[in-house]
């Protein structure tokens, strides 16, 4: 504990008082009850034929022992049931049978502390009146019941009241406490939901940007290599590849511009979806579809790849979404055939069967005397490949063959998988 805190535990309020003003109002009353029972002791010392010094110093002690009355309010009851029949304690009583009833004293033990008090006071008040000419026994008990009750009932009522509020209150902040804590919980939460939101829609954007992009920059890169190696040689092939070139990078703007449209019109409703995180990353609405590949792979030859095309079964229809992964698919995995084995010659395969597609693009060793573009590689393509595929509940499997080249190979199920919820 820091010295702050020491200083802070020595200036709180001492034994079992709970609050600085506790102290002063139990002294301070205490102090009356103590005068009230010394003053009423002068008369019991009289009655008791004993000297009034030693009835003064007992109605004090007597009275002093309300100060106890939050620490022992069972024993400052029995003391003022004690000294009812000497007539003091009026204070003491009240007091003591309202802390009684307003503290978590089980109430049997209120209820027959209470009895007990009323009857003690019934009874002594019965024989001070009894012999007092001109009174009638009506009277007498009349007014014995009525003081009874007037000195024992009102006090324990209130401190019933009291003691319930209090209890009611601390329930309340309780629950405003738990409250508190669930809100902070959920508040911590919330932001966790909305920082894996923000996590996969970075990544989403990263796996768009590198399919729309990675591809068409590719075939750029390609083409601009054979352009260098045939500019001087032969310039009718040179002129075509520099066409090539443009088409291609006009189609990488229109992509990039496209799906740089669609992120912008679902801006303001990320915000609002942010609460309710779903377990896959949605798409962009516009995209190619299988109906495109045979133009795909028209790009791949036209950069001078050996590509052979095969489409088996009747096209059944897919969802967009996974007619447009199956294309990504496709796409990346010529992209790596012309980054990583230039030469190669390559096979694409397609086949719609019954409630699902399949493809599966492999490509035979690497020509080592074929010179490569120079195209730099990030290690997402597979990555990334892998990530659609799962994310709509289909099989990704891809590695190297036995010949030295590399197959990659894909299952969707025409619907909407079962991984995407």
């Amino acid at each position: 504990m820091t010295s702050t805190g020491e200083e802070q535990g020595r200036a709180g309020p001492p034994l079992w008082w709970e609050r600085r003003r506790d102290v002063v109002w139990d002294v301070g009353i205490g102090a009356v009850s103590a005068l009230e029972c010394a003053w009423e002791g002068v008369g019991f010392a009289r009655e008791a034929g004993v000297p009034v010094v030693l009835g003064v110093l007992f109605g004090f002690v007597v009275g002093a022992t309300l100060v106890l009355r939050r620490r022992w309010p069972v024993a400052v009851v029995l003391v003022a049931i004690a000294v009812t029949p000497a007539v003091m304690g009026f204070l003491l009583g009240v007091v003591g049978l309202y802390t009684l009833a307003a503290c978590e004293v089980p109430r049997r033990v209120t209820a027959t502390l209470t009895s007990m008090s009323l009857v003690a006071t019934l009874v002594v008040m019965y024989l001070r009146t009894d012999g007092d000419a001109g009174v009638t026994p009506t009277l007498v008990i009349s007014l014995s019941v009525f003081v009874a009750v007037a000195l024992t009932v009102p006090p324990v009522l209130l401190g019933m009241y009291v003691g319930a509020r209090r209890r009611l209150m601390e329930s309340l902040h309780e629950r405003a406490d738990s409250l508190e804590r669930e809100l902070s919980l959920l508040a911590e939460r919330a932001e966790e939901r909305a920082e894996w939101a923000r996590t996969e829609e970075r990544t989403r954007i990263a796996r768009e940007m590198h399919d729309v992009v990675a591809h068409r920059v590719s075939l750029m890169v390609v083409h601009a290599a054979a352009l260098q190696a045939v500019a001087v040689k032969d310039p009718v092939k040179a002129a075509r590849n520099a066409a090539l070139v443009g088409d291609m990078g006009r189609q990488a703007l229109t992509e990039l511009r496209e799906m740089l449209g669609v992120l912008r019109a679902e801006a303001p409703r990320s915000v609002e979806r942010v609460p309710s995180v779903s377990v896959s990353v949605p798409a962009v609405e516009e995209g190619p579809s299988l109906a495109e590949l045979e133009a795909l792979v028209g790009q791949s030859r036209a950069a001078g790849m050996v590509v052979e095309l095969s489409v088996r079964g009747e096209w059944p229809g897919c969802a967009a979404e996974v007619e447009q992964t199956a294309y990504r698919v496709v796409q990346e995995a010529l992209t790596n055939c012309h980054k990583h084995a230039p030469g190669a010659e390559v096979v694409v395969r397609l086949a719609h069967r019954e409630g699902e597609v399949a493809m599966q693009v492999e490509n035979g060793p690497c020509d080592g005397d074929a010179g490569g573009a120079g195209l730099p590689s990030g290690g997402n393509g597979l990555v990334g490949m892998r990530e659609r595929v799962l994310g709509l509940g289909g099989v990704f499997v891809a590695g190297s063959t036995d010949s030295g080249g590399f197959r990659v190979s894909a299952v969707l199920p025409c619907a909407r998988g079962v991984g995407a919820v």
